[in-house]
């Protein structure tokens, strides 16, 4: 079995949120090193969420370094409690640091449209012909494998996987605070010092001593909080709707061969979808942006209306929708058309859902590790049996619909027109 391989002297990376990130293993810094690391740099952690909270600019590669800083931390107060091996111990440090490789920019929107997942990616710069598969095979022809199981969820040891991937984990502590750091919000802050001191390793997952079940409850609406509040924030999600738009204009021109003033060649792999590990490596937020100043000034209206919308913040307005009202979509739509505003690109529903905590039930497809408390007695108990807060909000999913459309283009339509589609929407004149 390999030993540590220290630095000479330890790195360290300043952090707002932890305050400091600290890197002994020259694997870890080798990795971090890596050029498919440093392309995090180049994605955002939230997306579109800037356009809400300006402070909200940071990236994947503060948050994954973040998840590792709380994983060796982890790893520390388990000491005395649990044998792991060098190897168990640099999984967990690697399946912190790598865990968000994969992502592309403006993730969630790109895939949607492009129809691919980011942990896909993930297993592929793991597995591939990268700088971190070839520093991963260094330790063991089998360690980008193990790791990509991790990952994946699908390794065998269960307390392994439960630290990167759970109701309570280190990659789910590290964005709620860092994200409420950069938002500047209150929502998403939780005692992480205390459930670092309370978390207790097990063979099959991680749990929680009694004591500590206010700081999980803490956790678990701080969670709550920070997906309506932040995560769900309907100018964030109209911003991601327009950028969702813009992707579908452009996949859709290409298809019917429209002549681009320039030919986007580093879109082509994805408009094509033919789509190699060195096409996704190289694409980064910078390549989306630039694109979209050049389809401003296109032709084509859509595209140059929803891009030049996107860069400048001019967003659509929104209300609240019933998604049984079959009516109203129907009538607006036609309502649209016949004011010659494209409803597949100017009126959108958009559904946002959440789950704050939740555990297995027998029969049920999708399985939830339950957060696990140890009682005084060492019996451990499912954390709903005992906090009446957590139980109060245990499996029940909250849904909420909006409708998006552009109210600049509704106000300038001819009076009636404008008035009738105006009176469907619930929208005021001085609105």
């Amino acid at each position: 079995m390999q030993q540590p391989q220290l630095l000479h002297e330890e790195k360290v990376f300043k952090d707002p949120v932890h305050r400091y990130v600290h890197v002994r293993d020259k694997f870890i810094w080798d990795l971090i090193n890596s050029a498919e690391f440093q392309r995090l740099r180049r994605v955002r952690q939230l997306g579109t969420s800037f356009f809400t909270f300006h402070g909200g600019e940071h990236s994947r590669f503060n948050h994954s370094l973040g998840v590792y800083e709380l994983m060796r931390r982890i790893l520390e107060t388990f000491e005395g409690r649990i044998q792991l091996t060098y190897e168990e111990k640099l999984l967990c440090l690697c399946a912190a640091l790598l865990h968000d490789v994969g992502h592309g920019p403006f993730s969630h929107s790109f895939e949607k449209v492009f129809k691919y997942h980011h942990e896909d990616w993930t297993r592929a710069i793991l597995l591939g012909d990268t700088q971190i598969n070839r520093i991963l095979r260094r330790f063991d022809d089998s360690f980008p494998k193990k790791l990509a199981e991790v990952i994946n969820k699908t390794y065998d040891n269960k307390l392994i996987v439960s630290l990167i991937s759970s109701q309570l984990d280190a990659d789910r502590m590290d964005y709620l605070l860092r994200d409420a750091y950069y938002t500047g919000v209150n929502y998403g802050n939780f005692e992480i010092e205390r459930i670092l001191r309370v978390m207790r390793p097990q063979e099959d997952g991680i749990v929680f001593k009694f004591s500590g079940m206010h700081a999980v409850e803490d956790y678990i609406m701080s969670r709550y909080q920070m997906y309506w509040q932040v995560y769900f924030h309907p100018v964030t999600r109209s911003a991601e709707v327009i950028l969702c738009k813009i992707f579908q204009r452009a996949k859709l021109l290409f298809s019917q061969g429209y002549p681009f003033m320039q030919e986007p060649v580093m879109l082509l792999p994805f408009l094509q979808e033919k789509v190699e590990l060195a096409d996704y490596l190289a694409l980064d937020e910078s390549i989306i942006l630039f694109y979209m100043q050049l389809w401003r000034r296109e032709q084509d209206p859509v595209l140059k209306d929803l891009c030049a919308r996107f860069l400048d913040r001019n967003l659509f307005k929104y209300v609240e929708y019933n998604p049984r009202d079959f009516r109203l979509l129907s009538e607006l739509k036609e309502l649209f058309q016949s004011a010659g505003i494209d409803p597949m690109y100017y009126l959108e529903v958009d559904t946002t859902s959440d789950l704050p905590y939740d555990f297995y039930r027998a029969g049920e497809e999708e399985e939830r590790i339950p957060i696990m408390l140890q009682m005084p007695s060492g019996e451990l108990v499912e954390l709903s049996q005992k906090s009446e807060i957590v139980q109060a909000i245990s499996g029940k999913r909250r849904f909420d619909y909006k409708l998006y459309f552009p109210l600049d283009k509704v106000m300038a339509l001819p009076g009636d027109l404008s008035r009738k589609i105006r009176e469907r929407l619930g929208v005021m004149e001085d609105a």
